[in-house]
């Protein structure tokens, strides 16, 4: 059996936000943008040549809307690996991407948490070899 997670869903509050985001804040892909019924869209980014992508999908309830950047309960919830972690966390810096703590040079690695756009926390991670 072959098989891999072709995309996952993070609410938004607006589509076009949320690719200036990823796109000009992350230097994200934006893989597709397409129009579905009843004015919604079908938009996936990602990482230049990562398999899985992001499905930017807008709340369209006050349920929704209330889990915008609360996804994953307050913990990191997504993972950015790098194979630079200095030049790509001084690119991020310089793009104003907000980090919440220095840099760590664990064993595994090195790694710093980062908020994106809507306050979802991440790691920007490079692993040991």
């Amino acid at each position: 059996m072959s098989s891999h997670i072709g995309a996952f869903a993070l609410v938004v509050d607006d589509y076009d936000r949320a690719i200036a985001y990823y796109t000009g804040m992350l230097g994200f892909e934006l893989r597709e943008d397409s129009p579905r019924e009843d004015g919604k869209r079908w938009v996936l980014v990602a990482p230049p040549g990562a398999q899985t992508a992001i499905l930017l999908a807008k709340a369209a309830n006050d349920m929704q809307r209330a889990c915008i950047g609360k996804q994953t309960g307050g913990r990191v919830g997504y993972f950015l690996h790098t194979d630079d972690f200095a030049r790509d966390h001084a690119l991020f810096l310089e793009r104003g991407v907000k980090f919440c703590e220095s840099p760590r040079h664990e064993p595994y690695g090195s790694v710093a948490v980062f908020e994106d756009l809507y306050g979802n926390r991440w790691d920007l991670l490079e692993l040991r070899a």
